[in-house]
């Protein structure tokens, strides 16, 4: 067995117990027991709590094995095992949103507007909204 140099062993320990941690908290939230994950994932359990307890390192196959019985993404386990790095989003680069309603076609003004208006109490909750009218009467006051 090679031993890793030292600069690295504590930065994959970090991974190993933070993929263990992450493992056991979407195992607990599927309210799946450490044996039914295993039985699902068709690796041991033994070798499944190792893994939660950040002993052992799993492979990408194990990982890939594991999302799918926790119903997970396997990259989000292979960012927590340090497999991948953490690939921010990448910008959008199209028409605003904006400028999609003003050049669509299909819609009337009308629309145009309302959508307008619904995409900016979205982006902008603290604009001030035009009050709904309290005139209306309710089926109990009638």
């Amino acid at each position: 067995m090679s031993k890793l140099p030292g600069p690295e062993l504590p930065d994959l320990q970090d991974h190993l117990h933070d993929l263990g941690a992450f493992l056991r908290e979407q195992r607990q939230n599927a309210k799946l027991s450490l044996r039914q994950l295993s039985e699902l994932a068709g690796v041991s359990n033994p070798y499944l709590s190792q893994i939660e307890r950040g002993l052992k390192k799993p492979s990408a196959e194990i990982l890939q094995q594991l999302a799918r019985g926790l119903e997970v993404s396997a990259e989000t386990l292979y960012v927590r095992a340090g497999i991948l790095d953490e690939r921010p989003v990448a910008a959008y680069e199209g028409p605003s949103v904006l400028e999609a309603i003003a050049k669509d076609p299909a819609l009337t003004n009308r629309q145009r507007a309302v959508l307008v208006d619904i995409y900016e109490s979205f982006v902008r909750p603290d604009a001030t909204a035009d009050p709904a009218p309290t005139t209306a009467t309710t089926s109990k006051e009638k």
